[in-house]
């Protein structure tokens, strides 16, 4: 059968018999998962209730069918598995040369089973796979491993942190792109992995190229014509840290822990303070010209917007060379640089003192390799007790929370607490309309149809995931401009709504697997802080907690336009008339 778009195979890596072998994929998986996230999601449903380090729970590697293709900003790859940090579906998307390598190997994904006897690395050259003895760079950091390896190609790398069990370990591709937030590092490293390499010479085929070109020349039009990503102030100038000052400006940034939502040094901690600081150059993943990736001249990332504010604002840091240090471990050792700074906020707030920038690099250091008390803070799932009444790590089914008071928009509130993998901004991302205004604005300081619209954008961001593109660009284009592009490079007909449809069949699986394991309303709520404390508000902007009642009453809107049950677990109704098999 001929494909367009898709490489038509999957790779299973069984580290236990240490086999490779080609998995044939129906074509109508295919449509019905996309790829990326769907596909993952596919192949993790019948593994879902087993531990996160069974080895025969699968970690997955999606590309989607418009990489390696000319589709605008479709250099991306989903890595799922269940999460060792909060035991939901864990899934994260990732740049860098990762996915377009593996496509041009003739690869749609990786499903990797099994555990090692041994430190093992993958090395991928097009259809071949070898299992390479990786004993020697055992405890090394991400650097000097990525340094030992091959250039070529596209190399990952799991850093000290998850070899030492950090349940918010990160995985690194190609020095400066991290896969973090679920602790997919720890995933990675409990199957004695230390990296996977790919190197792909091949051509993904197209159904149509003219069609394509036309296409692409619609979704370049809008970025180009789009504030946010390509304006003087926007996002290809100073990468995700142009969010900063907007974040201040509406008082809605996470500080001391989120004890406030006003950050005094803030104007001297912005994009623009490590533009004058660092110089930085461009850099992007492939198949991306928005370029919001910033790299100094000595090699080193600037940090991206939720780094930025969480190291300085939430940890009451105003030492911008400290921010710049501590990102540069998170991304040495392999640690998600929100959970830790979340867990070190949760910490200094039960001390009754901010850490001082030497105290602040020398916690991430310990944390990373499980030294003393600190260590305790990424080894234990409960942060070694920093969830107390009194002192809580802010967080959502046990993923950290990132840098977005909800008091200051009501969307994230309800977004972070539907999210299918615990507090996350970017499966919604409301900020979207109710900070950048688009499509259009909404008042963020209501509930007012705020379920169906976070419906409508997990379903749309799902998509996204699986079609294995950045979300960013949805700031400017759409699901339309993109069934278009999609229908050119696979020569499957779609509309905006049948990739919406899909997404929505990616977001209800993964809410059964939840479910499965446990899952339903009362995993979806916030801390009790923001619903009895006050923001940092200024003069005219009064920021108050939310109110506890309209928040369950968008929530039980949402399960209900979702098609959950009033406690918010899926239905085989629902199930069955999205295509999706019943496993109770």
């Amino acid at each position: 059968m001929d494909h367009f778009g898709w490489a038509g195979a999957v790779l299973h890596i069984d580290l236990t018999r240490r086999t490779t072998a080609p998995l044939s994929i129906p074509k109508a998986v295919y449509r019905q998962s996309v790829g990326g996230r769907g596909m993952a999601g596919h192949f993790l449903a019948p593994h879902a209730t087993r531990s996160w380090d069974d080895p025969r729970m699968p970690l997955l590697f999606f590309t989607g069918p418009l990489v390696n293709t000319p589709s605008p900003t479709s250099g991306r790859m989903c890595i799922m598995s269940r999460s060792p940090l909060t035991g939901t579906v864990g899934h994260t998307s990732v740049g860098g040369r990762l996915a377009t390598q593996l496509k041009r190997a003739g690869w749609d994904g990786i499903m990797v089973t099994g555990k090692s006897d041994r430190l093992t690395g993958i090395d991928i050259a097009d259809g071949r796979c070898r299992l390479v003895d990786a004993q020697p760079l055992a405890g090394w950091s991400v650097p000097d491993t990525m340094t030992a390896l091959d250039p070529r190609g596209s190399r990952l790398v799991v850093g000290p942190a998850g070899e030492n069990g950090v349940r918010f370990a990160s995985l690194m591709v190609d020095a400066h792109y991290a896969a973090g937030r679920n602790g997919l590092g720890l995933a990675f490293a409990a199957k004695n992995l230390k990296y996977l390499k790919v190197v792909g010479t091949g051509k993904t085929a197209v159904a149509d190229r003219g069609e394509l070109a036309a296409a692409c020349a619609d979704v370049n039009r809008l970025i180009a014509a789009s504030p946010i990503l390509m304006g003087e102030l926007g996002i290809t100038h100073f990468g995700t840290g142009a969010l900063y000052d907007l974040m201040d400006n509406r008082k809605m940034m996470p500080t001391a822990n989120f004890r406030a939502t006003r950050f005094a040094g803030a104007g001297r901690m912005n994009a623009w303070a490590y533009r004058q600081a660092y110089t930085p150059s461009h850099a992007g993943c492939s198949g991306c010209h928005i370029r919001c990736k910033q790299v100094t001249a000595a090699g080193q990332a600037i940090p991206e917007f939720e780094t930025m504010s969480h190291f300085s604002a939430l940890l009451e840091n105003t030492n911008l060379d400290a921010v710049m240090q501590a990102n540069n471990v998170c991304n040495a050792l392999g640690m998600d640089t929100i959970s830790a700074a979340a867990a070190l906020a949760a910490h200094a707030e039960r001390r009754g003192r901010p850490l001082n920038p030497d105290e602040l690099l020398t916690a991430l250091t310990d944390m990373a390799h499980g030294r003393g008390a600190i260590g305790e803070l990424g080894r234990n799932d409960d942060a070694a007790g920093e969830r107390s009444v009194q002192h809580p790590l802010m967080d959502v089914k046990g993923l950290a929370l990132p840098a977005y008071d909800p008091r200051g928009a009501y969307g994230m509130a309800l977004a972070y607490v539907t999210s299918t993998r615990g507090g996350c901004h970017l499966q919604a991302y409301p900020i979207a309309h109710e900070i950048l205004r688009k499509p259009v604005a909404t008042d963020r300081f209501s509930f007012d149809g705020k379920a169906r619209i976070i419906k409508i954008a997990e379903d749309a961001n799902a998509m996204a995931d699986s079609l294995t593109t950045c979300k960013f660009v949805f700031l400017a284009a759409s699901l339309e401009e993109y069934a278009r592009v999609y229908a050119a490079v696979t020569g499957e007909a779609a509309t905006g709504q049948d990739l919406l449809a899909a997404g929505e069949r990616v977001v209800y699986r993964e809410r059964m697997m939840n479910a499965r394991n446990g899952f339903d309303a009362c995993h979806d709520d916030l801390p009790e802080r923001f619903f009895k404390e006050c923001g940092s508000g200024a003069e005219g902007l009064h920021i108050p907690p939310i109110d506890r009642s309209a928040f369950l009453k968008a929530r039980e809107k949402y399960y209900r336009i979702r098609g959950l049950t009033p406690g918010g677990r899926p239905t085989r109704e629902k199930a069955s008339a999205l295509g999706l098999q019943w496993r109770d």
